[in-house]
């Protein structure tokens, strides 16, 4: 037994752990040590004499519950620690019920439906009925009926709910009522719950029959409770019933950490904490042990000015640190490639491995720019929380389609895309087409051709025929289009006509729009590369060009070591509870973040200002802030504007590296803070001295590497409006809006329209560029 487990607590921890009688709500800052005070609050309950056996630990994921209970097997002993009751919600709620779900007509041994049982469920439910499966949705019905349930709105309530059925039917889904009723009643039959049931039951149980309530409220004298801010409604009554006989409560958790309000979290179960346990004391652990001041400081400053929250007075006494350094990006990929870099600057003149960074953004289809810019400079990676940008099924399923247009043999594409979205095309059929086509030895590009020919022959009915000669129609228009269009027109009729968006934006639910926001992402990188393809002298726009480049990147996907050193790219919200040496926080525009889906009220704004939060504490010795004044949305440039985010952390506290020095970009942003004014000191400072070179020191002066070449003295740029600006000259620090920053090595031509310059880029090396098209800023 670990001895001494309280040495080293400073006073607010210290109190955390010994006061153990009566409800406590430790408010527990970011980096400020909640993990240990828990441990040690349930070893000093457990060294005090109190039973393990009535103590009760819930936690939000199993990691968090094995690793607390190993700190306290370090302190108590392997025996005490096993006979804890410690948890998730739903494991902990799951072994209740099978002692107690014979109350409720379920047997002991009843199967818990993933979610994908409950989809296939959903599915025959939706089937039954005969409804339209483009309105109700498995998942977006699933989505729903969750909601429901965790709101404990049973199959009953629903049905004496006027104001639900009416919100249904202006949704155009108005046989809710029926599918959650038929749902509710087939798992019953089946003996199976969902997960969503497993906290529904287990209040059921606790308010129908008040000698189990009793039996649990003995059993668990002492509750704590982490991340109490993420609870929802079903959680905090479950919590609240078993507590009210002793009242032994320990809350842990920070309103300024709530961020899953889409999950169903509910902060107004930890600010009204007060209420409902009025004699309850209050400890604030307010020092972070893990950020700089400066990063701490600067956190703080944008935290203070949500209204929904404890006031906390959150400090570091670490080393003040350096100040955040913010770039302004011409474009995502400028951005992207500036993070690349900079990551193998600091890898190499800092010695950080590649695990020391994350890259930190809002939505997931955000890393196609991050992904790519860190393959080009072989920086090895993993993207947590879903697949690689090019391996997603939405991407991959748009990819499909224009294989298949380059080239018509390709099975494997055809096979995916022939019946998706759905054209009522089935297995049966497409197994005898596979059939017909091994045995005339043709691809099955070729029966589909000739599908009226060889559909009788391989028995196929009139119109299942009529069907499969209206997809290859449409794909043999999409590459007669493919001879006059560049590759994004094409994508875009493709993505269009096949029906693929339309089906995308049916669903609602978050997947949902994440997916339409990946064939978004992946239509904006095909306008990128058809203009860096047009600036390159020998650029190469086409279609088969674009997917080889495709290929050779998700083939390196194949080769992921999960415990390499990589650097790690995830959403803000997954990234919470971890923390980095250096984080990138990128895409800080508004209506990206904040999300333009999630600021329309005062409530949903300051959730997405903790998500800020959340993504700067991760943050121990240095944090960047990134976003760019343009962006591509459906294969179109659109101005952005700095996030407010940005404006809300004083100037003290950040370094910009790259400040705007025109009028415009001030007046274009609205921003109000001293971060962008003209007369803010910091911007002074710089508009007094040229602007920092983003440069790496080692790559010193960049001359050309040939001696014998004879460069022109001077280029005028004409960009593709007409319009000229500055001069070029050899020798010039350039900006390009893809490629970054780098040094001109060459020109080369008299006629203002043929201009060539060879570049060399800090990010992309050697480019030979048509000035005409590249579009250069003089630095």
């Amino acid at each position: 037994m670990e001895q001494n487990y309280l040495t080293g607590l400073n006073e607010p921890q210290y109190q955390a752990v010994t006061t153990t009688q009566g409800p406590l709500m430790v408010l527990a800052g970011a980096g400020s040590g909640k993990t240990r005070v828990l441990t040690m609050r349930i070893a000093h309950l457990i060294t005090q004499g109190i039973s393990p056996f009535h103590i009760l630990a819930l936690t939000f994921t199993n990691k968090a519950a094995r690793e607390m209970k190993d700190r306290i097997a370090r302190v108590v002993g392997e025996s005490d620690a096993k006979s804890l009751w410690m948890g998730t919600f739903h494991s902990v709620f799951a072994r209740i019920l099978r002692s107690e779900a014979h109350y409720i007509g379920f047997p002991s041994n009843f199967t818990i439906y993933d979610t994908q049982d409950s989809l296939n469920v959903l599915k025959k439910v939706v089937k039954e009925l005969s409804l339209d499966t483009d309105i109700y949705k498995p998942k977006k019905v699933m989505a729903r009926i969750s909601a429901y349930k965790n709101n404990l709105i049973t199959v009953r309530s629903y049905q004496q709910n006027p104001e639900l059925i009416e919100a249904d039917e202006r949704a155009n889904m108005k046989h809710m009522g029926q599918i959650y009723q038929r749902y509710v009643e087939q798992c019953f039959k089946n003996g199976a719950m969902d997960f969503d049931d497993l906290l529904l039951r287990t209040n059921e149980i606790l308010t129908r029959f008040p000698e189990v309530l009793a039996k649990y409220q003995d059993r668990f004298r002492y509750i704590l409770v982490d991340e109490y801010q993420d609870t929802n409604h079903s959680q905090y009554l479950i919590v609240k019933a078993l507590a009210s006989k002793f009242e032994n409560i320990c809350v842990v958790g920070d309103d300024a950490q709530s961020i899953y309000s889409f999950r169903g979290a509910n902060i107004y179960n930890i600010l009204n904490f007060k209420k409902d346990y009025p004699d309850a004391v209050t400890v604030s652990l307010e020092q972070n042990y893990r950020s700089t001041q400066n990063i701490v400081d600067a956190a703080n400053d944008v935290i203070a000015r949500n209204t929904q929250q404890f006031k906390k007075n959150v400090f570091s006494d670490n080393e003040i640190g350096e100040k955040i350094k913010v770039y302004r990006a011409l474009s995502d990929a400028d951005e992207a490639g500036f993070v690349a870099s900079n990551i193998w600057e600091l890898h190499h003149t800092k010695q950080h491995r590649f695990k020391d960074f994350a890259i930190l953004y809002r939505t997931n289809s955000q890393t196609r720019a991050f992904e790519d810019a860190l393959r080009k400079k072989n920086i090895p990676y993993r993207v947590y929380g879903g697949l690689s940008f090019y391996q997603r099924k939405e991407v991959k399923d748009l990819l499909a389609y224009l294989r298949l247009l380059v080239n018509p043999n390709d099975n494997e594409a055809l096979l995916r895309i022939v019946n998706y979205p759905a054209r009522g095309i089935g297995e049966t059929t497409l197994n005898k087409l596979i059939v017909a086509s091994d045995k005339e030895n043709i691809p099955l590009s070729s029966l589909l051709s000739s599908i009226g020919f060889y559909g009788k022959q391989i028995g196929l009915n009139s119109g299942t025929v009529a069907k499969l000669g209206d997809f290859w129609s449409l794909i043999s228009a999409f590459q007669v289009l493919l001879k006059e269009a560049d590759v994004y027109q094409v994508a875009m009729e493709v993505a269009q006509r096949s029906g693929l968006i339309k089906f995308l934006k049916d669903d609602q639910t978050p997947e949902g729009i994440s997916r339409v926001e990946n064939v978004q992402e992946l239509l904006n990188s095909m306008r990128g590369f058809i203009e860096e393809q047009q600036q390159l002298e020998d650029g190469d726009p086409s279609l088969s060009n674009f997917l080889g480049s495709i290929a050779l990147t998700t083939d390196q996907d194949q080769n992921k070591d999960p415990n390499a050193d990589q650097v790690s790219l995830m959403t803000i919200h997954l990234s919470k509870g971890l923390e980095f040496p250096v984080v990138h926080l990128v895409g800080l525009e508004e209506n990206l973040f904040p999300s333009f889906m999630s600021s329309s009220t005062r409530e949903e704004l300051e959730e997405e200002r903790r998500l800020f939060y959340v993504a700067l504490t991760r943050a121990e010795k240095q944090a960047f802030f990134s976003y760019a004044i343009s962006r591509f949305q459906w294969g179109k440039i659109t101005d952005a504007e700095p996030s407010r985010f940005l404006s809300e952390v004083r100037s003290d506290f950040i370094e910009l590296l790259n400040p705007a020095r025109e009028s415009r970009f001030v007046n274009h942003s609205g921003l109000s803070s001293s971060l962008f004014d003209d007369t803010s000191p910091s911007v002074r400072k710089f508009e007094k001295k040229p602007p920092k070179k983003t440069l790496p020191s080692s790559m010193g002066s960049l001359e050309p590497k040939s001696k014998n070449l004879k460069p022109v003295a001077t280029a005028r740029i004409i960009n593709p409006s007409g319009a000229s600006s500055e001069n070029i000259e050899v020798g010039d620090k350039v900006r390009h809006d893809r490629f970054g920053v780098g040094e001109v090595l060459f020109l080369d031509g008299t006629d203002p329209g043929n201009i060539k310059a060879k570049v060399l880029f800090q990010n992309e090396g050697e480019k030979n560029l048509i000035l005409k098209f590249a579009k250069l800023t003089k630095l």
